[in-house]
């Protein structure tokens, strides 16, 4: 996965759900993002959801591939790197 648009959603993530305290190096390419790893709810989705779309154009079209897009920062780098090219 590109080094760049994983840091680039670290930052996203960290500015759109304002995470003042956290770093982007604080925050594991492969650990979850909901849960018991970076503690992300629903209404944090929902943000994120809106951002994604904002800037990088791409829809998650319902909670099922939310679930699966949302696992960690490397899964969701990847749907974001398939839907620009599948553009």
């Amino acid at each position: 996965m590109s080094d760049d648009l994983v840091l680039e959603l670290k930052k996203l993530i960290i500015g759109t759900l304002r995470l003042e305290d956290i770093l982007p190096e604080d925050i594991e390419d492969d650990g979850p993002l909901f849960g018991d790893g970076l503690g992300l709810d629903s209404i944090d989705a929902l943000e994120l959801v809106v951002a994604l779309e904002k800037v990088y154009g791409v829809v998650i079209p319902d909670s099922e591939v939310g679930e699966k897009v949302f696992r960690s920062v490397n899964t969701l780098a990847r749907f974001v790197k398939e839907q620009s090219t599948a553009k």
